[in-house]
């Protein structure tokens, strides 16, 4: 199992942290950030492909920021595939 630590950009969470095996997420966790959102989807996410998960929360906007937390997290996916 692979861990990741990534850190977002233009939002409130400021550290991304999730396992990864086999293509799937596990064990999904965010420093800061609106709590109660984030750990909904820590929960949703866990266990299911990496790529569809990034292909879902790609370009979620927060605020108007042009980015959130999920976008965020779809980047940190998406980095993984590299």
């Amino acid at each position: 199992m692979r861990h990741i630590s990534y850190t977002p950009r233009g939002v409130c969470s400021r550290l991304i942290e999730f396992d990864m095996e086999d293509g799937k997420i596990y064990n999904v966790s965010f420093t800061g950030g609106c709590n109660g959102n984030l750990k909904a989807i820590s929960k949703l996410v866990e266990g299911k492909d990496a790529k569809e998960v990034a292909d879902i929360l790609r370009g979620n906007d927060c605020g108007g920021r042009g980015t959130s937390c999920a976008d965020q997290f779809s980047k940190a996916l998406e980095e993984c595939f590299v």
